[in-house]
């Protein structure tokens, strides 16, 4: 079983970090999310129960995906997406120590879903290391953890619960009843792997763990997500740097709370987050093929 499960998942991994996405093009994700825009527009109601409906769309897209490939290293490779979310951060921070501002408020739309045309370097630098954060487990750790655990079938349908939370999990007008049901199966789905990728960050940084824990017990329970808050605030205590604040969407203020203590983060504070980030990745990867392996271990010699 450690066999059937964790040696692909470790090719799939490592197929990411050697070629990033060179190999899929068209994404297959990005094929999923524009047949979850048509589903949408096809069921989409007001209300909580044409929500479910959508939810149950996907789920059934992603079960032919599975279907349709069965191979878990190509699940892994297609549903992690380490290398291009730090190579977008990297291009950021690359225009910003250049002065680029302008620039890196473009570029930094394939990262965040806020209003960033008023950013300065501070905020941009913020807006790139708290989505380094959240995705490190939303678009790292969490599809390991998934495929690891229950193969393709869990790859897949994690990557499509995530998505169709980036589509319609948002508290608009439109969207507040309609994405209820695909908001909190992804704040499920996300659950275990976020905790888990905070204990990690313990175990990365022990010279930091009494600020990586304060900064979680005291500052994650004011954000708005219940895992994102706890993985921001980590990432916030390890590099010493203060996150959080309001964002603005569509002209709406949200806010966050502040997460951790020190100064503003600047540009040169993304490549630190990028290199935890990595070694966030790896160690995930590691911790759960070595746990799953004593496991079955422990299951042969009863």
């Amino acid at each position: 079983m450690v066999r059937q499960q964790w040696f692909p998942t470790v090719a799939g991994y490592l197929l990411d970090v050697l070629v990033g996405e060179a190999l899929l093009r068209p994404h297959p994700v990005a094929l999923a999310g524009t047949a979850l825009q048509r589903w949408e527009e096809r069921c989409y109601g007001d209300s909580s129960a044409a929500g479910v409906v959508y939810v149950l769309g996907g789920l059934a897209l992603a079960e032919s995906a599975s279907r349709a490939a069965p191979s878990l290293a190509g699940a892994t490779y297609v549903t992690v997406a380490h290398t291009m979310l730090l190579k977008e951060a990297r291009s950021v921070a690359k225009m910003l120590a250049a002065g680029d501002i302008p620039g890196a408020r473009s570029r930094v739309r394939s990262l965040v879903g806020r209003d960033t045309g008023s950013l300065g370097e501070e905020e941009l630098a913020r807006a790139v290391i708290e989505s380094v954060a959240e995705n490190t487990v939303d678009a790292v750790v969490a599809p390991l953890w998934w495929a690891g655990l229950a193969g393709t079938r869990g790859a897949f349908y994690y990557r499509m619960i995530n998505t169709m939370d980036s589509q319609v999990g948002y508290r608009n007008a439109r969207y507040k009843a309609f994405g209820a049901a695909a908001a909190r199966l992804d704040d499920g789905a996300n659950y275990l792997p976020a905790r888990f990728a905070a204990l990690l960050l313990l175990l990365l940084r022990p010279r930091r763990a009494v600020d990586v824990l304060r900064a979680i017990r005291r500052d994650a329970p004011a954000h708005p997500s219940p895992n994102a808050g706890i993985i921001e605030a980590g990432f916030a205590g390890a590099l010493g740097v203060t996150l959080g604040g309001e964002n603005l969407y569509g002209g709406l203020i949200e806010r966050r709370g502040v997460l951790g203590d020190g100064p503003a983060p600047r540009a040169g504070d993304i490549e630190a987050a990028c290199r935890l980030s990595r070694a966030l990745g790896v160690a995930a990867l590691a911790s759960l093929a070595l746990a799953r392996a004593m496991v079955s271990r422990g299951r042969t010699r009863r």
